[in-house]
């Protein structure tokens, strides 16, 4: 829920509120706000976040599960993994230990998940496609809007959260299982991986959440799925790091992928498509490179049924980026039978 709650100093503030965990907070109620992400103006999560609602506590949880996620944190949840003991799909997940070539499509930013799957339906429209999302950014799956729009539309048949991050449609231990739940479970031909909203970075090599997009890769390998990366690019990034193709992409798929991908190469028009195919020359020691034609795919963009942004530019002022995705989710939709 997002709410609007008066602060003690008489100003106001957005906030979110996840009812599941709180309990569902209603107006006139006072309540306990962490302030952290308000404060440092984080462009994702810029919201205070409800801690309880102290003259109200919710009911103790009492649905089946024992799976712990954001584990001794004071919201800790407690939820049914689809992998664990006692869950309805155990026996199917027990020993189930491939992927049966699924295309597996890996992306840094999860803004990469609705223009990957405008690539895939312009092809494909008939096609089932699941969402695994990884804990390096958001963990409740919840917080992302564009989820819930995708799952109700029927563009993605559902979200399975992985690690730490919960929330989603199935819950999962570890990516792998997450990969084989929504191969198994959700009857997924294409399963699109990446973090939740609100990604990591501090300007170094190796400390961003990204570096998960590199050992998505390996899961997806060892499991028989079929990876299919997608480079991060920008024209709008004015950061050295981050304009052409992203230092986030060469790392993870450059030096953490030990298993080789499909890394789609969008082409591009001018200098900067030279740029990006120069950038990523380097990734073809460990990867097949493969073209793909961006024609058309604007057209397709403009009809998603979210709205597309990433780090606060829209279509228009990073279309780079957004082409880039939905390149390859065009090239995935070739790879289906």
């Amino acid at each position: 829920m997002e709410l609007e709650v008066s602060v003690e100093d008489g100003t106001r503030c957005r906030a979110l509120a996840y009812p599941p965990l709180v309990g569902r907070p209603e107006p006139g109620d006072t309540v306990l706000l962490n302030t952290t992400a308000l404060a440092m103006g984080l462009g994702t999560g810029g919201y205070a976040m409800v801690v309880a609602i102290p003259d109200r506590l919710p009911q103790d949880p009492a649905g089946p599960g024992h799976l712990v996620k954001a584990r001794y944190t004071p919201l800790q949840a407690t939820v049914q993994g689809a992998d664990e003991q006692g869950s309805p799909h155990h026996d199917l997940l027990r020993d189930a230990d491939s992927l049966d070539g699924m295309p597996v499509v890996v992306a840094d930013l999860h803004s990469a998940l609705p223009a990957i799957l405008c690539g895939l339906y312009a092809s494909r429209p008939e096609i089932r496609v699941a969402y695994v999302m990884q804990d390096g950014g958001a963990l409740p799956a919840w917080f992302s809007m564009s989820c819930a729009r995708l799952r109700e539309l029927g563009w993605l048949c559902g979200v399975v959260t992985a690690g730490q991050a919960f929330g989603g449609d199935v819950e999962a231990v570890t990516t792998h299982t997450a990969l084989l739940a929504a191969r198994h479970v959700l009857r997924a031909d294409v399963t699109i991986v990446a973090q939740g909203p609100g990604n990591l970075g501090s300007g170094t090599r190796w400390g961003f959440s990204g570096v998960m997009a590199g050992e998505a890769v390996n899961a997806a390998a060892v499991l028989g799925g079929r990876a299919v990366a997608a480079l991060r690019i920008s024209e709008g990034d004015q950061r050295d790091r981050h304009y052409g193709v992203s230092h986030h992409s060469l790392t993870a798929y450059g030096r953490v992928a030990l298993a080789p991908a499909e890394v789609v190469v969008p082409a591009l028009p001018g200098d900067f498509g030279d740029q990006i195919r120069y950038q990523s020359a380097d990734l073809a020691s460990r990867h097949i490179l493969v073209e793909v034609s961006v024609e058309g795919l604007y057209e397709a963009l403009r009809k998603s049924p979210v709205a597309l942004s990433t780090m606060g530019r829209s279509l228009d002022q990073d279309l780079a980026y957004f082409l880039a995705s939905a390149a390859a989710g065009r090239h995935t939709a070739t790879l289906l039978p």
